[in-house]
């Protein structure tokens, strides 16, 4: 099969998960739905095209291993919105052109909320697409290697430092295709953790397996995470980087 490696290495990442309250966690690998908002950004799609949306994530397909594990960092943040220069018509806060007003009981209310992260890490994925519609794995491709608007990796402060896409390769299976490829220059050492669909036929070599329950999925409609799914949590080994 046909498959895209993309490599995440930033400064910062943000795998989001499921929120509580002000405390926005992050998880170790990414989100299906975050993967297929990085391929409709690189598309040019609009939050509001959501069954192209729907129809992408349920056609995605991937496996992740954590290159470089990097640092937690948790970003403590406070706004005061009910302050003068923060009210929308002093701030300029606009959508469109128009006015983004605030409403509702906290609405000038002091907000705190706690953004987490990845620092110094390094994460390989390997992408396909089930089926033959739209966009094809070759139209993703191509918007990857040129997006339409700057990518991001989860939240929008997390640049990459590197292109996003790496390269093409084929492979048996998604998770060949990460227990294979060389690891990062700047990869950890020994094995490394990695997570795959509990669908994916195994390869040899592939240590430490365990199933997790995850919510990874969107609904694009409503704008909320939803469903569980089950993946595969293991360990590669896949072969050091070559410096020739």
């Amino acid at each position: 099969m046909k498959v895209l490696i993309l490599r995440f290495d930033a400064p910062l990442v943000s795998f989001g998960g499921p929120s509580v309250d002000h405390n926005g966690v992050v998880q170790r690998f990414p989100a299906r739905s975050m993967l297929t908002g990085l391929l409709a950004n690189a598309l040019g799609w609009c939050h509001r095209d959501t069954q192209q949306l729907q129809r992408l994530q349920d056609r995605l397909r991937f496996a992740a291993r954590i290159d470089r594990l990097g640092e937690s960092l948790v970003d403590y943040q406070t706004v005061a919105l009910g302050l003068p220069w923060m009210r929308p018509e002093c701030a300029g806060w606009t959508t469109h052109g128009r006015i983004a007003k605030r409403g509702g009981l906290f609405s000038d209310a002091t907000h705190i909320r706690l953004r987490h992260y990845r620092a110094d890490s390094v994460h390989t994925v390997a992408l396909a697409l089930a089926g033959d519609d739209a966009p094809t794995l070759e139209e993703a491709e191509a918007a990857l290697r040129e997006p339409a608007r700057p990518l991001f990796i989860g939240r929008k402060c997390c640049l990459p430092a590197a292109p996003v896409l790496g390269s093409v390769v084929e492979a048996e299976s998604l998770l060949d295709a990460i227990a294979r490829l060389p690891r990062s220059a700047r990869a950890d050492k020994g094995r490394l953790p990695a997570c795959w669909s509990d669908m994916d036929p195994g390869v040899h070599g592939i240590t430490g397996g365990r199933t997790v329950a995850v919510t990874d999925e969107r609904d694009w409609t409503s704008r909320v995470h939803v469903g569980r799914r089950l993946v595969r949590e293991g360990f590669v080994d896949p072969p050091e980087a070559s410096h020739g």
